[in-house]
């Protein structure tokens, strides 16, 4: 008894592996867990946060017109840095719509991919999302830089870096919208 019961878990256990191996099904599991395991980032305190000196970034929507970063300082901003291929990215996307869709007039969003705009297309297409898709022109400004996707920084009109967190979250979280109704 003990044999089997020792036998069928090792199955078990192999089986996962193989299906977070396989394309097809191993995004649709770490996606999955990923929004399982996403909190409500938190926001920096006063001490700790990071000014961001200079605008001078320019970036190009998926319509393919440049957008000058100057345009909104002063404004709140959310920067996500993402890819299609990401699955913590996909695992916050559906959080995402739902914040931009209740503060796309209080804030400015920014989702900043280096994925082909095509490819991008398709992915919020099939996703049924909404959001505006940007790709860089220029170098990243310092204060903005990050190896790791998902990262996600609110900036506030003092030009003050709130949140900087990498890795999947809740973003339409109470927390966050209270940042950017105030």
């Amino acid at each position: 008894m003990r044999f089997a019961r020792k036998h069928w878990s090792n199955i078990l256990f192999s089986l996962l592996i193989v299906l977070l191996l396989v394309p097809q099904t191993g995004r649709p599991i770490k996606v999955f867990v990923q929004r399982l395991i996403a909190t409500s980032p938190s926001v920096k305190s006063t001490d700790n946060r990071v000014k961001i000196e200079s605008y001078d970034w320019a970036l190009e929507d998926d319509k393919g017109q440049r957008v000058d970063f100057n345009s909104f300082k002063g404004k709140k901003i959310v920067i996500n840095f993402w890819a299609t291929w990401c699955p913590p990215c996909i695992a916050e996307m559906p959080s995402f719509q739902l914040l931009y869709n209740d503060y796309k007039d209080k804030a400015v969003f920014l989702f900043i991919t280096s994925d082909d705009f095509s490819e991008v297309s398709s992915f919020m297409t099939q996703r049924n999302l909404d959001l505006p898709i940007f790709k860089e022109l220029t170098r990243r400004l310092p204060e903005l830089k990050g190896n790791s996707l998902p990262t996600t920084m609110v900036i506030n009109e003092n030009q003050e870096i709130l949140i900087n967190k990498v890795g999947a979250a809740d973003w339409n979280s109470d927390e966050v919208r209270a940042l950017l109704a105030d």
